[in-house]
């Protein structure tokens, strides 16, 4: 198997330098500020962990306020405790003040590590939907003539016969004086065209009076109405 050559790149050996030398600053700085033992050496890591947060989300998401200032916050804390180890800042006697902002930066990196990570992202609007194309139209497909042959007999119309028409009475200008019972209608037309099938006349007004039994103004009016 052959051996992939080692390539050393410039920069990443330039980070890992900047890394361990700011490491020891903030790991010297909380020493110094009363937290001894393996306290001392986790601070360093809380705050290289929250600055790459804050750098993560905003490559991700884009620029946010929220980002940008935890980024700021991680960024200010790394470099004071560089300028502060610097000789500038007696390590054997620590100010009350910034003891109680090296106590304190645990909850605030707790808290923008919290928001970081849970905050809803801002994200772009979303894109509005393509148009939908038009349906493509359907190919015309060419349709063969049927052929109709002289053996295939066209069927001929059906004459249907006309209802015969139940013959109406002679009335003789009568209009109906009183109100008729449709039913009574429809009996007495049954009456006059099975009398009219029976003798072949139309039946009259005296006729139909006795076959229905009715007083004769009623006779007069149910006949005006069988016209």
């Amino acid at each position: 198997m052959p051996r992939l050559p080692l390539r050393v790149d410039a920069v990443l050996v330039q980070a890992v330098i900047a890394g361990a030398l700011s490491f020891a600053h903030l790991h010297d700085l909380a020493a110094a500020a009363g937290q001894d033992g393996w306290k001392a050496w986790a601070y360093p890591v809380s705050v290289d962990l929250l600055l790459v947060a804050a750098w993560r989300r905003l490559r991700s998401d884009g620029p946010s306020r929220l980002a940008w200032c935890w980024f700021l916050i991680a960024l200010v804390a790394s470099l004071g405790a560089n300028i502060a180890t610097a000789g500038l800042l007696d390590l054997g006697d620590v100010p009350d003040w910034l003891r109680i902002l090296v106590a304190a930066w645990p909850a605030l990196a707790f808290m923008g590590g919290t928001l970081l990570a849970h905050s809803p992202t801002s994200g772009e609007p979303d894109a509005p939907a393509p148009a939908a194309s038009p349906p493509e139209p359907e190919p015309e497909v060419e349709r063969e003539p049927v052929a109709v042959t002289e053996s295939d007999p066209v069927p001929e119309p059906v004459a249907v016969p006309a209802p015969e028409e139940t013959p109406a009475l002679p009335t003789a200008g009568l209009r109906p004086a009183v109100p008729v019972p449709a039913a009574l209608v429809d009996h007495a037309r049954k009456i006059a065209a099975d009398h009219h099938t029976r003798t072949g006349t139309r039946i009259d007004i005296d006729t139909l009076r006795a076959r229905l039994g009715v007083p004769p103004h009623l006779a007069d009016a149910i006949a005006a109405q069988l016209t």
